[in-house]
């Protein structure tokens, strides 16, 4: 069995970002100032593009040891955010909280809804609705690690905030309540059955459904947060959603297994993207129409952008910009542009407008 102070040194290693953003790049996001509470001592920052219209709002929260610019600067959700104006608001860990700066995702006094850290958070999306042209029904929640294992928390503290989800090499909902059994569950150990894990979920709040659109990442060679992980994921949201253990889709894109569950109405529920070969980390890709991110520690060019697959599927790319990068990378056409908003059908005429785009291109007949 691998030590836990193994565990830890590699946290350290892989981790690590330099204070300075490499080759001197500058970050766009800028500090944030929420105007609620802040029980967890928490930093924020955001990018908000110009825009007219109520625009969506995704909630990027980093690793251990990560800050939010370096994070932002290898997953590359604000330059996504930019090019089809949807705001970011990055929450940052303190040493004072956390001295590997990790969200206290095993701490129910910081994942418990109205306490702590994820009471932080919830008060800065209340900022970034009250000071910014904010859509409240289209916020969404990510990270990674014990960055993910926080937004599952979020998800299940706060389900009628967040829309929709994506965990990245991250932890089931209640999966530890002390830094020993958080350790334990980060190598697969201890999990609890899908009934209790959905219980877990269930109390965490009053709401009753519908419940936020939920998708799994994870790379099979994690060594760090064992791929186990992401079935305790998976059974406690098909459990939450009364879903089959079977899923209704399977498909390989672009080198990934991507499975899908849905509801009785066809809508997708519940999705796991798994990549073989992959440690632990966000899956970024640096060629093609959907690259997005940049390589670095923890940051692994796989082929595949987890940043880039959950904007799709929640609805967040604009199929004009996505058309024109095509046209200039010279790309094929990707068929997973635009996913129906969660808890709704496909919007009217989208289908039409983006082979509209794609005729205008020269990229379809």
């Amino acid at each position: 069995m691998r030590r836990l102070s193994d565990t830890i040194d590699r946290l350290h290693r892989g981790y690590a970002v330099p204070a300075a953003l490499p080759g001197g790049a500058a970050t766009r996001l800028k500090p944030l100032a929420a105007t609620g509470a802040n029980p967890g001592n928490l930093k924020a920052w955001c990018h908000v593009p110009d825009a007219n219209d109520p625009m969506p709002l995704v909630v990027v929260l980093h690793g251990c040891t990560q800050s939010a610019a370096g994070y932002d600067l290898g997953s590359g959700w604000s330059v996504l955010a930019e090019a089809h104006r949807f705001a970011v608001v990055f929450p940052e860990q303190q040493r004072a909280n956390n001295p590997n700066l990790c969200f206290n995702w095993f701490s129910p006094d910081d994942t418990r809804r109205g306490s702590g850290e994820a009471l932080s958070i919830r008060e800065m999306v209340a900022t970034m609705v009250e000071r910014y042209a904010i859509d409240p029904a289209r916020v969404f929640v990510t990270g990674l690690s014990a960055g993910g294992a926080m937004a599952t928390s979020l998800l299940a503290s706060y389900p009628d905030v967040f829309a929709g989800g994506a965990i990245v090499a991250g932890l089931s909902a209640g999966a530890a309540s002390t830094m020993p059994q958080a350790f334990d569950r980060m190598r697969g150990h201890g999990h609890a059955d899908a009934t209790r894990a959905a219980a877990h979920v269930r109390q965490a709040s009053d709401h009753r459904g519908p419940w936020p659109v939920v998708s799994v990442w994870h790379g099979s060679a994690d060594a760090t947060v064992a791929p186990s992980n992401a079935e305790a994921t998976l059974r406690q949201w098909r459990a939450i959603n009364d879903l089959p253990a079977a899923p209704d889709l399977e498909e390989t894109v672009d080198g990934a297994v991507h499975r899908e569950w849905r509801d009785r109405d066809g809508r997708v529920r519940l999705e796991d993207w798994r990549i073989a070969g992959m440690g632990h980390g966000t899956p970024v890709a640096t060629a093609g129409a959907t690259a997005c991110g940049s390589p670095g520690p923890y940051m692994l060019d796989v082929g595949i952008s987890s940043t880039w697959r959950s904007a799709a599927r929640w609805g967040l790319l604009d199929p004009a910009v996505t058309v024109d990068r095509q046209r200039r990378t010279g790309e094929a056409p990707q068929p997973a542009v635009v996913y129906p908003r969660p808890g709704q059908g496909a919007r009217p005429g989208i289908q039409d407008t983006i082979e509209a785009a794609l005729r205008s291109a020269g990229m379809m007949r």
